[in-house]
């Protein structure tokens, strides 16, 4: 019998990204406690989103905006990176408005594909085998029930990426 196998990603869906977005944007332009501070909330390249107000509780009350949208489309907050190591964000002052840049995280770095395969080795069955493919993992197995409990395994743990199972054979 041939081996079972499937793929741990951690991509974005770029276009409920943008959804949110345009959601938030009109939310934040018509509601009445952001009238008249220079709130706003745009794409700032592909990957990154940029947020603008006049003080720094404006700019995380935008960010806050946004998060529910992304939770209401079923996007992991996860994707968001702040660029601090505290992982709380802090707007920059620029001129006479604070900005708050925020990058989109998109593939599992080597750091942290490093980090569950060595989970899948230590605590999962022994038949199941893990190999790093660049910014993803392919997990195998002769048994599809081993691969389940993987799977069980990995949505339980609390890691600082989002991940989504592909390729399922």
């Amino acid at each position: 019998m041939a081996d079972s196998s499937f793929d741990i990603v951690s991509k974005i869906d770029k276009q409920e990204v943008a959804n949110a977005l345009n959601t938030a944007s009109k939310e934040i332009s018509t509601r009445y406690d952001f009238k008249g501070v220079g709130a706003s909330l745009a794409f700032s390249g592909e990957h990154a989103v940029l947020i603008k107000a006049n003080t720094e509780e404006r700019a995380l009350a935008v960010l806050d905006v946004f998060q529910t949208w992304l939770v209401k489309r079923k996007v992991s907050l996860k994707h968001l990176d702040y660029g601090g190591k505290d992982e709380k964000p802090t707007p920059r002052i620029s001129g006479k408005e604070y900005r708050l840049e925020i990058a989109l995280k998109e593939g599992i770095d080597q750091e942290t594909a490093k980090k569950i395969a060595k989970i899948i080795r230590d605590e999962g069955p022994k038949t199941v085998k893990s190999q790093i493919q660049g910014d993803e993992l392919r997990v195998t197995s002769k048994s599809r029930d081993d691969l389940q409990s993987i799977q069980t395994m990995l949505r339980g743990m609390d890691l600082d990426t989002a991940l989504q199972f592909t390729n399922y054979r």
